[in-house]
C-alpha cells in the first residue's frame, strides 16, 4: 500500500481504526527526505497498516494539535489512541521494531489505564 496524503478532512476517517503511521516532515527538511524512502518502503510490506504522511506546511493545524515542534516526526495510532510519537528519523530496522510493538500492544488494558486516569483526573 503506497502512503496516503493526510489532511485536516481525511484526518478522522484514516485515524479512527487499526494502526496507522504517519510521518509529520516539510520539503525542506534534509532527515525528512532521508526517512521517506524508508518509511515508503515499510509502507509496501505491510499492507494492513495505514501508511499517512502529513506535509506540516501544508497542515499547520494538523502539526499544531498534535504538538509537532520537530521533524520529521513519526506517530503510531492504533484503533484512534496515540500509542507513540517520536521525532527524528528511524532506521529501517527500528521502525520495523516500532510495527511490532505496536501490533504486540494490548489495547483493552490501554483503554482501561486512559479510563483510569480520566477517572482520577475527574475526583
Amino acid at each position: 500500500m503506497a502512503t496516503i496524503e493526510v489532511t485536516e478532512k481525511n484526518f478522522n476517517e484514516i485515524a479512527d481504526e487499526g494502526i496507522v503511521l504517519l510521518d509529520f516532515w516539510a520539503s525542506w527538511c534534509a532527515p525528512c527526505r532521508m526517512f521517506g524512502p524508508i518509511f515508503e518502503k515499510s509502507s509496501e510490506k505491510h499492507n494492513d497498516i495505514k501508511f499517512g504522511k502529513i506535509d506540516t506546511e501544508a497542515e499547520q493545524g494538523l502539526a499544531q494539535g498534535f504538538e509537532i515542534t520537530s521533524i520529521p516526526t513519526v506517530m503510531a495510532i492504533r484503533d484512534g489512541i496515540v500509542v507513540f510519537a517520536q521525532p527524528g528519523v528511524l532506521p529501517e530496522p527500528a521502525l520495523e521494531d516500532l510495527i511490532g510493538q505496536v501490533r504486540a500492544l494490548d489495547m483493552e488494558a490501554i483503554r482501561a489505564e486512559l479510563a483510569n486516569e480520566l477517572r482520577a483526573q475527574n475526583d
